[in-house]
């Protein structure tokens, strides 16, 4: 008897039949729809569900908003796989991972398998990190307070040798991209200093490249690019009917339950430690299954199931665990989170002891929104799943019209400037030339997203602790894991070959994308020598980063010229690419079509507004690329149109970029014309 009246446990039951009445869960329904639908939407990220949603909470009772922000949050990353599976375009920077394994399947007709599979590893997750986050509030005040400056270097590092373990048996390969991602990352204003960085003085650089336009070019444009080039649907034909697959991917998440069980654990963990994002979980998660499942480097990349169900679980767990150090010391661990923390101060709850005590029915609410969201989530998921996995077996003349305005309007959510198609573009011809030349993209992004942290932690650690910080505990543990990563494919290559592996070949194979090197190399050069004449604070971190780019990438290179036998391993382009039997000719040929279009998409979107531009383009595009009928080219232009309009004008309230008719008729420019 004595255990029913535990606290804790009378706190949640009293949470929950507060949660389960009828008016709190429409809220929560309610935000579960508009999660969903950010979701869907690439580049949409969940701060703009946030910016709609608080404002209505501010007069509704604490536990109906809470339920419905959270809603919106846990399942953001249940819908945002629908892209990633079904085109290889992210929703948001946590679903990237997904695309690895997820645009392969679909490639195969087993689009349903891989999205049933996407959905229950998700709920799973989602429920797991719910469960964690439950039972891990009482007891992660000593956890939490362990974590200093110096671990979350510690971890950014390890993240970084995780993601280049991609690149096959050549990981200094991936450091090299991964420190040339820190370098673009630090691009802006020195936070510490106020020091210009690489700025050229342009303004729109000042506060550095936006994620957003980066991600769309580096993964987005690289396989809409090659479905252009290849002319064909996505799939050939469906490997497994609707319900055939929605049943295999449940028996395949079920069949892997300590995988996902181990990544979910990983995901809560990394969500409690503020700094440490989705765009980051997913990684290390995916590198996590990669090198402990059996067999992973022989079939990841190439359509495994399980390259799906890690990062997926991993990113919904994470919900639940990003909550831990805000309710137990008001630390938000990103955007979203600060945002939830005003919410709740306006409702006047101040996270700390009180939400462990007085408010710890509140606190379980949240616990339950979470679980119910994900369990919402999911079965709405399932319930679409079926229709969703026959879009991959439409034409390209059919997807990219659609797609491509969607992904113009996501990178401009980067900063609403100009400067965010520019970068769109030039992220899109540095993604498809990597992908051509099989080199792996996921280290770039992850040093990218890591980059200020890292130089935030790099700095902060060397002036409160000097060298020491290197020596502490956790620290070492993470570094020595972190560098075994690294030269996990030359102790290998030892003990298959002895060091007689490691000496000169006598051949000397340069090849066309040994030529990447140079581009990287002469970049992270340029940059060293430039930032000498900065002060000290502002010069430390690229100093360092783009010393590891020359050294890594020339080691790398070396290795690859003159040694012998540096394949093999897991690659992320190594597989999926769909024209490598077509001319080169053709095929680049083909690539500058479709970059041509998205030029002539950009320039009429400088004269006329995005929202004429759309109808127009994809009537042009559907005619001219695919003799698609008037019909049927005024009938979808006519509905892509009406969707911009009626969620990104009308509801949403995105700013729509200058155009040169807005300025001439001011009354225009607020409809994006």
């Amino acid at each position: 008897m004595h255990f029913f009246n535990d606290p804790t446990l009378l706190a949640a039951g009293h949470a929950l039949s507060m949660i389960l009445q009828f008016d709190r869960l429409i809220f929560l329904w309610f935000g579960v729809l508009i999660g969903l639908a950010i979701g869907l939407l690439p580049g949409i990220g969940g701060l703009t569900g946030f910016a709609l949603l608080v404002p209505f909470t501010y007069t509704m009772d604490p536990y109906a908003a809470f339920a419905m922000l959270l809603g919106m949050a846990s399942v953001i990353t249940t819908s945002d796989v629908i892209p990633a599976v079904l085109f290889g375009v992210p929703g948001h920077a946590a679903s990237q991972a997904t695309v690895l394994d997820g645009l392969p399947m679909t490639k195969r007709g087993e689009a349903s398998r891989a999205l049933s599979a996407c959905y229950t590893s998700s709920l799973l997750g989602g429920l797991i990190g719910a469960l964690i986050l439950a039972v891990s509030l009482p007891l992660v005040r000593p956890f939490v307070l362990s974590i200093a400056t110096p671990e979350m270097l510690g971890l950014t590092i390890f993240g970084i040798s995780m993601v280049s373990s991609l690149s096959g048996t050549a990981p200094m390969k991936g450091v090299a991209v991964a420190c040339f991602g820190i370098l673009v990352g630090m691009i802006g204003t020195n936070a510490a200093t106020g020091q210009m960085r690489w700025t050229g003085n342009l303004l729109y650089l000042q506060d550095g490249i936006p994620i957003v336009p980066i991600i769309l070019g580096i993964f987005a444009l690289p396989e809409l690019c090659d479905l252009a080039i290849q002319r064909t649907a996505i799939a050939d034909n469906i490997k497994f009917s609707s319900r055939q697959g929605m049943r295999q991917g449940v028996t395949d998440t079920l069949r892997n339950w300590f995988l996902v069980l181990r990544c979910s654990a990983l995901g809560a963990l990394l969500g409690a430690i503020p700094g440490i994002t989705g765009a980051v979980t997913d990684w290390i998660a995916y590198g996590h299954a990669l090198h402990t499942s059996k067999g992973a480097r022989e079939s990841f990349t190439k359509g495994d199931v399980r390259g799906v169900i890690a990062p997926e679980a991993a990113n919904n767990a994470r919900e639940g665990g990003s909550l831990v150090p805000l309710l137990a010391f008001g630390v938000p661990g990103g955007a979203m989170q600060a945002i939830l923390l005003g919410a709740m101060m306006v409702h006047g709850f101040i996270p700390g002891p009180d939400m462990l005590t007085k408010h710890l029915d509140v606190t379980y609410s949240m616990v339950w929104s979470i679980a119910l969201a994900n369990i919402f989530g999911a079965g709405l998921c399932f319930l679409l799943s079926g229709q969703f996995a026959k879009i991959s077996t439409l034409r390209y003349t059919l997807i990219l019209p659609v797609i491509i305005p969607i992904i113009f309007i996501g990178a401009f959510e980067g900063s609403n400037s100009w400067g965010d198609m520019f970068v769109l573009l030039i992220a899109g011809l540095i993604g498809w030339t990597m992908k051509r030349l099989k080199w792996a993209r996921p280290p770039l992004i992850l040093g990218l997203v890591l980059g200020k942290l890292i130089e935030r932690y790099m700095t902060i650690s060397f002036m409160r602790y000097g060298t020491d910080w290197m020596m502490r505990p956790i620290v070492l543990v993470i570094l020595l894991l972190a560098a075994m990563i690294l030269l996990n494919p030359l102790f290998k290559l030892v003990r298959r070959g002895g060091f007689a592996r490691l000496r000169p070949s006598g051949d000397v194979r340069l090849k066309l994308e040994d030529l990447t090197y140079v581009f990287f190399i002469g970049i992270a050069l340029y940059m060293l020598v430039t930032a000498q004449g900065w002060l000290f604070l502002a010069k430390i971190g690229p100093t360092v980063v783009a010393s590891i780019v020359v050294i890594a990438g020339t080691i790398s290179l070396a290795y690859k010229v003159f040694f012998a036998n540096t394949g093999g391993g897991v690659h992320m382009d190594a597989t999926i690419d769909p024209n490598n039997a077509l001319p080169i000719k053709l095929v680049l040929t083909r690539a500058a079509r479709f970059f041509g279009w998205f030029l002539a998409f950009l320039a009429c979107m400088a004269l006329i507004g995005i929202i004429p531009t759309v109808p127009l383009m994809i009537v042009a595009f559907m005619r001219i690329e695919g003799r698609e009928s008037w019909r049927l080219s005024l009938i979808l232009a006519v509905c892509v149109t009406a969707f911009v309009y009626g969620v990104f004008d009308q509801i949403i309230h995105v700013p729509w970029p200058s155009n040169f008719i807005g300025q001439w008729f001011p009354a225009l420019a607020a409809t994006g014309a």
